[in-house]
């Protein structure tokens, strides 16, 4: 009787013992389970939401796999974005006439493609025109010997001014004329726009040294003359023109922009 309440005792005594630690390991495995949970909606003070440390468990083979957590975010970054960005219906467009009297009018252009060399294309057209009309002095073409207007050019301006280069006047005279021409029908094409560009420029040169030889700076730059006609101007102007387009090329609208575009290798 002795050993039967004995066996008693100790039965009673291991069945307690496996409910207690039953309980205990079915507490434990719902506090493993529910603590990514409970550490998704904890926030800090400095308003984290921490992202569930693992997005899945796996309990194959009784190991509990956990994958690397990811990373917080930081909510009050979005907050602060959503409330610094203006509605759309509270922004000021920019009108025309704060272009022209805001800081856009102090802006200078560092790249001149797209729009900004729009420009360009009449600057280069116009100009080469006029020097056409330049190189035709007396008829349609070129070094038109034997006329007045070609025979003026040469006893007014060459044989005066220009005296001193070697040869004849004459031909100084007929390539001034093929320069002015030639040059400018292949500066109004844009083909071969630089080379065109650099024999203008050294003909606006000889025109600038012939008109300050002949009547020097006319008052420049405070005073007047009588006729009003400025001769050296102009053909400083030109000259500023030409040697931009020799830096620069024809631009748009060009038998230069078409050419390169077929034959270069780089990368735009």
């Amino acid at each position: 009787a002795a050993d039967a309440d004995t066996k008693s005792v100790l039965y009673c005594t291991h069945s307690k013992t496996i409910t207690m630690l039953s309980k205990t390991s079915f507490i434990l495995s719902t506090l493993v389970v529910l603590s990514p949970c409970v550490g998704s909606f904890s926030i800090t003070r400095t308003h984290l939401v921490q992202q569930p440390k693992a997005s899945s468990l796996s309990t194959s083979g009784g190991i509990v796999t956990r994958f690397p957590p990811t990373k917080s975010i930081r909510k009050c970054d979005t907050r602060i974005a959503m409330s610094s960005n203006p509605n759309e219906d509270d922004v000021k467009k920019e009108t025309t006439w704060d272009r022209i009297t805001g800081p856009k009018l102090f802006k200078t252009v560092t790249n001149w493609e797209g729009i900004h060399s729009v420009p360009l294309v009449p600057l280069r057209i116009a100009t080469g025109l006029l020097m056409i009309h330049h190189g035709s002095e007396g008829g349609v073409g070129p070094a038109n010997f034997g006329t007045p207007e070609f025979q003026g050019f040469v006893d007014y301006i060459i044989k005066p001014h220009f005296g001193f280069l070697p040869g004849s006047p004459e031909l100084w005279s007929a390539i001034h004329d093929y320069a002015e021409f030639y040059g400018g029908i292949l500066f109004a094409l844009g083909f071969l726009t630089r080379p065109a560009a650099l024999s203008l420029l050294v003909t606006m040169f000889s025109a600038v040294y012939f008109h300050l030889s002949s009547t020097g700076l006319q008052g420049f730059p405070l005073g007047h003359v009588s006729n009003y006609s400025y001769d050296f101007e102009e053909p400083l102007l030109y000259s500023l023109i030409f040697l931009t387009f020799w830096f620069n090329g024809a631009g748009p609208l060009s038998v230069d922009s078409v050419i390169y575009e077929a034959i270069s290798e780089e990368d735009e």
